[in-house]
């Protein structure tokens, strides 16, 4: 899992250094390929229930699962988050994170470090013993401070040999329920965080998932493992 998330995370870090306007999406893809490829890996997402890339590029208001193209090219102001799951040795490293292209608007700027944020707020709860309610809320009384909102329809999830199994990581409350934590448990951590309402829309495409309001939305992931007095980030 270690040797998994660390290349996860150096991919990320590498393409979001390439990151500028005028470049496909597409482009993303491909870098993504190349690198995971230089570190012995394989993209994870590279036709996961026929998903047709080898990473999620989720710009503006889409919220996830956004399918690299040739035609879309990122703008001066966008944001754009980046979705990177490698895998290993037999073993998952999944991570994101939201990046600014050249000067963005305060609002863009604003959601952008707010979900950053709530990912670190729900990564600080975590050690056994805690629920899975007491994560989701720390992270959407953050969202709620900030006038954010944190959308419902996706969360977390187990992985490790298996990129996506359970249990089902929701970014919401409320405190004191859900099931509880043990030490040994590898869960990703990955507030989807809107900048208007939470209620979300999945287009034709079956895949990419859209602002119902058209707001913007940004994102940030680790994949962790749970401890006795709180977690290893392996994407860190």
């Amino acid at each position: 899992m270690r040797h998994a998330g660390k290349a996860a995370a150096a991919t990320l870090a590498h393409v979001g250094e390439r990151l500028a306007a005028g470049i496909a999406t597409a482009d993303i893809d491909v870098w993504v390929r190349e690198d995971t490829a230089r570190r012995g890996g394989k993209p994870s997402q590279l036709g996961f229930h026929g998903f047709p890339a080898a990473v999620c590029t989720s710009r503006n208001n889409v919220v996830c699962h956004g399918i690299p193209r040739t035609d879309e090219r990122l703008h001066p102001g966008d944001i754009v988050n980046v979705d990177v799951t490698t895998l290993l040795d037999g073993f998952h490293g999944d991570t994101s994170a939201t990046f600014c292209i050249g000067a963005v608007s305060a609002e863009a700027r604003h959601v952008v470090e707010v979900a950053r944020r709530c990912r670190d707020a729900g990564v600080a709860v975590v050690r056994h013993g805690v629920r899975f309610g007491d994560i989701g809320a720390a992270i959407e009384e953050l969202a709620r401070a900030e006038g954010c909102s944190v959308v419902r329809e996706y969360g977390g999830h187990g992985i490790g040999k298996m990129m996506h199994g359970p249990p089902l990581v929701m970014h919401v409350g409320p405190r004191g329920q859900g099931v509880k934590l043990k030490a040994g448990m590898a869960i990703t951590i990955e507030p989807m965080v809107n900048l208007g309402r939470a209620e979300v829309e999945l287009l034709a495409d079956g895949w990419t998932v859209v602002t119902a309001d058209g707001s913007l939305s940004a994102q940030f992931e680790h994949t962790i493992v749970v401890t006795r007095d709180g977690c290893e980030v392996m994407t860190g």
